[in-house]
């Protein structure tokens, strides 16, 4: 796909490659496309397997471990990049994470236990890695920072319980970061997907279902790629979007507006 936006002289640190078909997966083949140089993440030598092959296909050499509930793992990755590049232009992150019960319990069910481990990784995370990239962001002059949500953050999706807590938390704390961090020239964007199969959609039941009802219901009748999604991100972090902050924005054919 020809890349619309130009990311050259550019440093993105992803988050979330799990394999070939996640959203990180589209969203860095679209940055590298656009001529970004990226860091990625994984979150231990085992992911790490599942990942070399999108490492090699798009040449990225800059992998390092980074596991949000083990602090240290932040400021190494930190210290990584700095050293190596010492700045950031750009970080995108897209990683959540609900017990199984509370996925597909009901809400008024959850554990406090389950309930705050949901949060932490899935909304939380999200404020670290601002604040551990701030500092290299503003070295590049400012930057971008995107997160991935969902629609279940404002309406109700079943089998999503818990989850759709942390996406509505998501994304006031992408609104409450844009007006924080503006100043520094930082922005924040969400960016909601339509349903599409990946091996987190995949521990959510009756997803198939979900995407029938995408195509289906929305007013172009088609499914969201992890390209389509790359496509969007890669937009949001360069130059084209630097007056846009705040905001969720939809990849979806449309399907918000009617579901």
């Amino acid at each position: 796909m020809k890349s619309l936006v130009n990311l050259a002289g550019k440093v993105g640190l992803i988050t979330g490659i799990a394999n070939e078909k996640s959203i990180s997966t589209g969203v860095a083949e679209a940055c590298v496309e656009a001529g970004a140089k990226l860091v990625v993440t994984y979150q231990n030598d085992k992911t790490r397997a599942f990942i070399e092959p999108v490492l090699h296909r798009l040449g990225i050499t800059d992998a390092y471990l980074m596991d949000v509930t083990r602090p240290e793992t932040l400021g190494e990755v930190y210290e990584r990049i700095a050293a190596t590049h010492g700045k950031l232009d750009f970080a995108i992150h897209s990683m959540a994470f609900a017990k199984r019960d509370d996925l597909h319990g009901r809400v008024v069910d959850a554990s406090a236990d389950g309930f705050a481990m949901a949060m932490d990784v899935s909304t939380h995370s999200f404020i670290r890695l601002a604040k551990m990239v701030e500092p290299l962001l503003e070295k590049s002059g400012g930057g971008s920072l995107v997160t991935m949500t969902y629609l279940g953050s404002e309406k109700v999706i079943a089998n999503y319980g818990v989850m759709g807590l942390c996406k509505a938390a998501l994304e006031a704390a992408t609104r409450y970061m844009a007006y924080e961090l503006g100043p520094k020239s930082i922005r924040v964007n969400a960016i909601s997907p339509g349903p599409l199969m990946t091996r987190a959609a995949s521990g959510i039941a009756g997803f198939d279902g979900l995407m029938a009802a995408a195509v289906e219901r929305s007013p172009m009748h088609s499914l969201v790629t992890p390209e389509d999604i790359g496509a969007l991100t890669a937009f949001l972090v360069s130059d084209a979007a630097r007056l846009i902050t705040g905001g969720v924005h939809f990849v979806d054919a449309g399907y918000n507006i009617v579901a």
